[in-house]
């Protein structure tokens, strides 16, 4: 039996087809193509750096982050941004 089994993550990444995924953000679900994904994860990657952290930190403590060509907006705090890098990169560790 494993530990996380019965755990629910609040951020989810899920492949539906060849080219579509899901992501899910607490109650909102997006859907995205392959290269909407990789620009996430530039996205993403870009603001988890350790300069533009610690300018978030500084400043707002949150981002606010349009995906899939502006067609959704999320306001994710630091930990959600953390939580979403994670996410992306689990996604592509099989690459």
């Amino acid at each position: 039996m494993e530990i996380l089994s019965d755990v629910t993550f609040n951020i989810q990444l899920r492949k539906k087809t060849f080219c579509d995924y899901r992501l899910k953000v607490d109650q909102k679900m997006m859907t995205l193509t392959f290269p909407q994904v990789l620009q996430l994860r530039q996205k993403v990657n870009s603001l988890t750096s350790t300069e533009n952290l610690e300018n978030i930190i500084q400043n707002e403590n949150y981002v606010l982050l349009f995906i899939a060509d502006k067609k959704y907006l999320l306001f994710l705090e630091i930990p959600k941004l953390l939580d979403l890098k994670e996410e992306l990169s689990y996604c592509f560790e099989n690459f």
